[in-house]
């Protein structure tokens, strides 16, 4: 399965959230989760199967936040270390980083 497949799905609850990608090929579930606090998005967390790895998938749940960012004009604070990773390496991101 090649990253070009993957279906990213929003979870909003408002306060809190993940975006989650199925991965059928490894019987499992990528997830990025975030929460809410004074109108910017914190990630908090982001998981990728081991045996998905490596493949880009980590980044297309960021990309699906930074769009949702883009589109519903939030901010986002990366405490997760991989997106802090993410917007170290795009610095075109910097008007999103809380």
């Amino acid at each position: 399965m090649g990253t070009a497949e993957i279906e990213i799905e929003r979870h909003d609850r408002v306060t809190h959230g993940d975006y989650v990608a199925q991965l059928p090929d490894v019987n499992g579930t990528a997830k990025l989760s975030w929460t809410m606090r004074e109108g910017v998005r914190h990630a908090e967390h982001t998981f990728v199967p081991p045996a998905a790895r490596g493949r880009n998938i980590a980044a297309k749940l960021v990309e699906a936040l930074v769009s949702d960012a883009r589109s519903h004009g939030f901010k986002i604070a990366p405490d997760c270390s991989y997106v802090e990773r993410y917007f170290d390496r795009h610095e075109e991101l910097a008007d999103l980083r809380a």
